[in-house]
């Protein structure tokens, strides 16, 4: 079906890696709960132009260059990996200096939805769903493969859509609830720094294979 091998076992592994925590998500979810749905939806628009571009790379033939080139895989991984410790220790350093000086006016916001682009792009879940799991449900002999890719690629970007929908709604939930214990939102953003230097690690360490 428009050269699309297993569908459902598509769909169904699909949904299973959406729905796995990753770079992404928390970072979306973290965004909705320190400044709003707003920027929560900024984040997710980021997330979603980065898949895109790691979809279209895929299909571009990205994915066999990695696999022929496994030293360039390993440059884009360590990269990933660097980006996303920088993200997990500045969320860290920034709650400390917040909590040391309580009384003084908010920092100015992130740039959500072009931090985002760039997790996105450099996500260790992302990269190795394009890379190996993604292009395998292309029938190789159908003449349209533009057609197949853009109709994974949309199924993908549904399911992210719906997901991050409901997390940046819990984000916000949670934010009301914690706004006045300030405890609790510095160990969880602290938390939230910590997965991702976690997720660096499993980046650096990640195989193409």
């Amino acid at each position: 079906m428009l050269g699309i091998t297993n569908p459902l076992t598509y769909l169904l592994g699909t949904v299973a890696i959406v729905l796995l925590p990753g770079p992404n998500s928390l970072y979306v979810l973290s965004v909705a709960a320190r400044r709003g749905v707003r920027d929560g939806y900024r984040g997710a628009a980021g997330v979603w132009l980065g898949d895109a571009v790691l979809m279209a790379l895929s299909a571009g033939g990205v994915a066999s260059l990695l696999h022929a080139n496994p030293w360039l895989f390993g440059i884009v991984k360590y990269l990933g990996a660097a980006y996303l410790a920088f993200v997990g220790i500045r969320l860290v350093v920034n709650t400390l200096r917040k909590s040391d000086r309580a009384a003084a006016p908010p920092a100015p916001a992130d740039r959500p939805f072009r931090r985002a682009f760039v997790i996105s792009l450099l996500n260790p879940k992302a990269i190795l769903f394009f890379v190996s799991f993604f292009i395998q449900f292309v029938d190789p002999a159908y003449p349209h493969p533009a057609v197949s890719f853009l109709v994974l690629g949309s199924v993908v970007e549904v399911l992210s859509a719906l997901y991050l929908t409901g997390l940046i709604f819990g984000g916000q939930y949670l934010a009301d609830r914690f706004r006045a214990r300030r405890a609790l939102t510095k160990a969880l953003t602290t938390l939230v720094g910590g997965a991702f230097l976690a997720f660096s690690v499993k980046l650096a360490t990640a195989s193409i294979s």
